[in-house]
């Protein structure tokens, strides 16, 4: 587990489950399996942990215990394969969102900037889309829709049409030719940030996170037991702002909606006014922990 990521915010992340020592809890990002091997020591005789995770590299991480199920799977199929286990209801579920170090320093998986690769970028490494399909087949208005809205990108348009340009000239297909092609675009001295930025636009459409979360959220409030608690730790504002609106509203945008008496219809509360972030002292310790935003709500 070393060339995975340290834990972001492992106490507290721990303590908002409220592990019960025979209950059956969910880790949705497996990875290093760091999470997991402290849900374990609150586990008793009794107690079950399933862990997910699509990458094929966690499965190296994976626990040698009775207790422990790992599931091969992205977690946005949560629910056919906690039933599958017979795992219904469960008492908690963690999720500890994005890309973790490990997959960000295998240089052949080219989800950074520091290294010249092909442009993958894909979690699941027999999922069909790549980044490099991306970039070499879709049309402008959608390449200007993804960085616009996944990279917030403010000359996402100008991006978008500088990309299909230089595809004619020559093929895109590493992140090399990524970057020459774009070089002109780059704000000085923000280059870093800049292709951040587009990196995380195609990630986000490869993998299609967001809408992996969103069937996520919904699910675990259907696994859940009545008390039991979702815990979410997210590290940009696309996959925050989608947590904040279900746990507040049970819905993803718009306002809560009420039954006949006038009470809110949402499935959770939240159990931490706003969210919880990492102590300075962390964040000196481990640079990830930096935008990382915590999430603790309770079924109702």
């Amino acid at each position: 587990m070393s060339n995975y990521h340290t834990p972001v915010m492992l106490k507290e992340c721990i303590d908002g489950l409220n592990i019960h020592p025979d209950g059956t809890y969910v880790d949705v990002t497996f990875g290093g399996g760091g999470h997991s091997r402290e849900i374990m020591k609150h586990l008793g005789d009794g107690g079950r942990l399933l862990a997910f995770d699509q990458d094929a590299d966690a499965q190296q991480n994976i626990i040698a215990d009775d207790r422990f199920e790992f599931i091969d799977q992205n977690f946005r199929y949560l629910k056919n394969f906690s039933r599958l286990h017979n795992a219904i209801p469960v008492n908690g579920i963690l999720a500890d969102l994005g890309v973790s170090s490990y997959q960000f320093d295998q240089a052949e998986r080219g989800f950074s900037i520091r290294f010249d690769a092909d442009l993958d970028m894909r979690m699941n490494q027999s999922a069909g889309l790549s980044a490099k399909e991306v970039v070499s087949t879709y049309d402008e208005a959608d390449l200007h829709r993804i960085f616009g809205i996944y990279g917030e990108i403010k000359n996402a348009k100008s991006l978008a049409r500088t990309i299909v340009t230089g595809r004619l000239n020559a093929p895109i297909n590493t992140v090399a030719d990524l970057k020459n092609v774009i070089v002109s675009l780059i704000p000085k001295g923000k280059e870093n940030k800049y292709l951040a930025q587009v990196f995380q636009a195609l990630r986000i459409e490869v993998n299609q996170e967001l809408e992996a979360l969103k069937d996520f959220l919904i699910q675990s409030a259907e696994v859940l037991v009545s008390g039991g608690r979702l815990v979410v730790m997210s590290y940009h504002s696309l996959e925050d702002r989608l947590v904040k609106n279900f746990i507040a509203k049970g819905k993803f945008s718009g306002e809560v909606e009420k039954d006949f008496y006038g009470n809110d219809q949402k499935p959770f509360e939240a159990v931490s006014r706003g969210a919880i972030t990492a102590s300075e002292e962390e964040i000196k310790n481990n640079n990830r922990a930096r935008s990382a935003k915590l999430r603790i709500a309770v079924k109702k």
